[in-house]
């Protein structure tokens, strides 16, 4: 009988409409709450993305998958609620409205020594505590968050578990020296990551009826991807680089990024299209569309991995400031033009739609850092701009690739923050989500002219992972105003413009396993820290108001 391998995974969610990605073991007809979609083939894994129509507004139902017409979710005694489907509120709704957000989650292992290290997963801690609040559909019409936003490092490419590397040795020899060792090779072992990373049974059911937006990081792909061009010639003197890199690409299409659409969205992309209309196996379309996605790093494409959801009258912008990136040392910029130009229309409400309450721009690398990391990352740009090896070697060793190591973007975001918060309608907040740094902090900005918005940066990570000791003496001591000064006396002093803008923290830094919560009421917006503590469970960190 045709199994339910990994999945389901609630994605998009709208009014009327959700969308629900499965992946089979063979190739099958799905179906959801009476709407159906037969599954597409990459590599021999079976996909499907069925999206279910004609829903309520603000409705919430519990919903089971089929296959072939036998019920194979949920699974008995896997002892977790019925998942949901909960749509959302008709757009001009003001109510309450709670963001989720994290990134950096190690999956679970089999090694008692690395687990330990690891900590507990927040994000199963607090799956868990869910699953102990929902009991019906009233239950989960008002305890479900709205929207679970992974920033980044959803899958670890580079840094294996000890049963994926057991794994691996079974099927290559990974002391060839033509292949990328202990690494993740080709698109089977990525599809082995995901189900590594999305089977245990508190993630997978909280997935399963939680809307969840995801946008990758450098591990989703390999460390320090696109930091430099410099690291992108390096990668491609590697005979096996080519494979890995449309591999990892065409599995976060296939994983993520799908998933990411609304249906309209989703039916308009040429390559979807080509991908249901095709018999039979359509990995040689997605390694083609990957490797021109690839290629094009820096130029005016028409690949753009950011988008948009909006919730009432909140608008998420969900930011790809990995692939979208430009490297050559003469316009080094986070995004390119085409896919800034994207952010700058759609940061605000456009003629004939609600104006917006809160504007939320997840991008999986912080835009504010402590100053005076931010000084030293545009510092050695500067240097690196200007041949000097040791700073595009210190540059890959400590990763100094965040917004301001891409000063002119950096900018260009502070600009375009400003002119929402500024303008006549604009939102009560403006927040940067981000991770990737492996500790959490809140940071408030201020502009030379007083802005209507309150402007924020909102940073959580990591889910779960470590930070080495010493690192959390270098981000503490990064706040420390005297050293900004300093650093930022060095960067006049090379020609660097003094940043825009002004920024302090309210909150953190907060060492340890996290998730945040960012709830919304109106106009009003409150940020909740949590972290896993010893024995299980999450600890309250902060709450912070934010109007």
């Amino acid at each position: 009988m045709t199994s339910l391998e990994l999945g389901p995974v609630l994605r998009h969610v709208g009014t009327t409409t959700a969308t629900v990605w499965v992946e089979t073991s063979e190739r099958c007809t799905v179906e959801v709450l009476g709407a159906s979609a037969p599954t597409f083939q990459v590599c021999g894994q079976h996909y499907a993305l069925i999206v279910v129509e004609g829903l309520e507004p603000g409705s919430c139902l519990p919903y089971e998958v089929r296959l072939d017409g036998e019920i194979v979710w949920p699974i008995p005694g896997l002892g977790t609620p019925p998942s949901y489907l909960r749509t959302r509120a008709a757009t001009d709704d003001t109510g309450r409205l709670r963001f989720v957000f994290g990134s950096c989650r190690y999956p679970p292992t089999d090694d008692p020594e690395l687990e330990a290290s690891l900590g507990i997963d927040a994000l199963d801690a607090y799956a868990t505590r869910l699953m102990d609040l929902v009991g019906d559909a009233d239950d989960a019409a008002a305890e479900l968050p709205d929207t679970l936003c992974l920033l980044g490092d959803q899958v670890y490419a580079d840094e294996i578990t000890p049963r994926t590397e057991r794994w691996i040795r079974s099927r290559r020899d990974p002391d060839d020296e033509s292949g990328p060792g202990l690494e993740i090779a080709d698109y089977g072992e990525y599809a082995h990551l995901y189900s590594e990373s999305w089977t245990d049974r508190e993630l997978r059911w909280l997935l399963s009826t939680v809307p969840t937006a995801m946008i990758f990081d450098d591990h989703d792909v390999r460390d320090d991807w696109n930091t430099s061009q410099t690291w992108r010639e390096q990668m491609a003197a590697k005979p096996w680089w080519p494979q890995r890199i449309r591999a990892g690409l065409s599995s976060y299409w296939v994983y993520q990024h799908l998933g990411n659409l609304d249906p309209e969205t989703r039916n308009a992309d040429p390559l979807y299209r080509k991908v249901l209309e095709a018999d039979g196996d359509v990995f040689d379309l997605l390694a083609d569309f990957a490797g021109r996605a690839d290629a094009e790093v820096g130029e005016p494409t028409g690949v753009r991995w950011s988008y948009r959801w909006d919730l009432g009258r909140t608008r998420l912008l969900m930011l790809d400031s990995r692939c979208a990136r430009v490297l050559n040392d003469e316009n080094r910029l986070m995004i390119n033009d085409h896919s800034f130009a994207w952010i700058e229309e759609n940061a605000t409400a456009a003629p004939g739609e609600d104006e917006v309450d809160h504007l939320l721009l997840g991008s999986s690398i912080p835009w504010l850092m402590p100053p005076a990391v931010s000084h030293v990352q545009s510092i050695d740009e500067w240097a690196a701009a200007r041949g000097s090896k040791i700073a595009e070697n210190v540059r890959q060793a400590v990763d100094l690739e965040h917004w301001p190591a891409f000063r002119a973007s950096f900018d260009r975001l502070a600009d375009v923050i400003r002119g929402v918060a500024s303008g006549p309608a604009a939102p009560a907040t403006v927040c940067v989500l981000s991770g990737d740094v492996h500790h959490s902090y809140a940071a408030e900005a201020s502009y030379p002219s007083p802005t209507r918005s309150r402007v924020y940066q909102l940073t959580c990570s990591p889910v779960r992972n470590g930070v080495p000791w010493f690192m959390e003496y270098v981000f503490a001591l990064g706040w420390w105003r005297r050293l900004g000064g300093a650093l930022g006396r060095v960067a006049r002093a090379a020609g660097i413009d003094d940043p825009p803008l002004d920024w302090s923290s309210i909150g953190g830094p907060w060492f340890g396993n996290a998730v945040s919560t960012l709830e919304v009421d109106g106009r009003q917006a409150c940020l909740r820290v949590e972290r896993s503590g010893s024995r299980g469970g999450l600890e309250a960190v902060a709450e912070l108001p934010l109007t």
